[in-house]
């Protein structure tokens, strides 16, 4: 094998894992799987994947981790520190600051869907309080939207959070939605491998596949040596990762729900894993009853693998820093 480097090192884009991604994928794969995976199909791109939950259930209710005024004092606060920070507002809704710059992505801080499935066979009530008013966020830069379902597009929350001067970018094909539910025309819309660019963030849109969500992306944004995925909703599907590695992507954001058309914490691992990403963070979890899954999946992948994970309570900060 000395004499077999392809045997050895990985293919494809090189990724700040560098050599180590090789030993860390042959000690993956030496691994045994744990029991509550055991069973579950291989086939690393079946788009019809069983959703088989491990026994464990989410909690009755769920407090965020900090209060409203002091969120919002935490995040105003942070451009005295270096590196890019990460905020989980609940759901796939996420802040993220760079160097003093604001981005928000698929916020849902309402109860739209609550009101939209109520009387319904599956009602989707909040079983996650509300982490902060959308009013209070108006002072973002730039505003990101995946697709148009309800708690990624939200008529409760983007017309607050746009009050003030911040740029709206939402997928190619969803323009009129996000008009009539923003109350205002997005600035971009981005289709597969289009790019945006608005202060100093750097937009681009990636693959993403999603059920009754045709014009679904994620986005990869940077700014400055910082670079994060959001993958939006979707399953995980050949080509995604390879459209993200080369961008050096320090966190993913990958949803684990593993119902309506997403991934599961399993495949959502995988996703960050093979897409490069230092950090993998899952969201789209313990927000409303009937679309929701425990971390339990994620985790027992991540540890099995060997991706570097967190957890967030919704409200909790993430950094990565650089020492800039």
């Amino acid at each position: 094998m000395a004499n077999d480097p392809d045997a050895l090192f990985p293919t494809g884009a090189t990724t700040r894992r560098g050599l180590l991604s090789a030993f860390s994928r042959r000690a993956a794969e030496a691994i045994p799987v744990p029991d509550a995976l055991a069973g579950l199909p291989t086939d690393a791109y079946a788009p019809t994947r069983p959703y088989v939950p491990i026994d464990d259930e989410p909690a009755d209710w769920i407090d965020p981790l900090i209060l409203p005024e002091d969120l919002i004092e935490d995040i105003r606060a942070s451009p005295e520190e270096t590196g890019m920070h990460v905020w989980w507002l609940g759901q796939s809704g996420f802040l993220i600051q760079i160097a003093g710059k604001n981005l928000l992505i698929d916020p849902y801080l309402s109860d739209s869907m609550t009101e939209k499935y109520a009387g319904t066979d599956t009602p989707r009530e909040r079983i996650t309080g509300l982490v902060v008013d959308p009013a209070e966020l108006s002072f973002v830069d730039v505003v990101l939207s995946t697709h148009t379902h309800l708690d990624h597009l939200d008529p409760g929350t983007l017309p607050q959070v746009l009050a003030g001067d911040a740029a709206f970018v939402c997928a190619a094909g969803s323009e009129q939605i996000a008009e009539e539910r923003a109350g205002r025309k997005p600035d971009a819309a981005l289709g597969i491998g289009d790019t945006a660019t608005f202060g100093e963030f750097i937009i681009q849109a990636v693959p993403a596949y999603h059920e009754g969500a045709p014009e679904a992306v994620g986005y990869v944004i940077r700014s400055g040596a910082y670079a994060i995925y959001h993958a939006g909703d979707s399953r995980r599907v050949e080509g995604m990762a390879e459209a993200v590695a080369p961008h050096g992507a320090d966190i993913a954001i990958v949803p684990i729900s593993g119902q309506n058309g997403n991934m599961d914490g399993a495949d959502a691992a995988r996703l960050a894993y093979e897409a490069g990403a230092f950090v993998a963070i899952p969201c789209h979890y313990e927000m409303l009853t009937s679309d929701t899954s425990t971390s339990s999946r994620f985790v027992a992948e991540c540890v099995r693998i060997g991706q570097e994970y967190r957890l967030l309570t919704v409200g909790e900060r993430s950094t990565v820093d650089y020492g800039f």
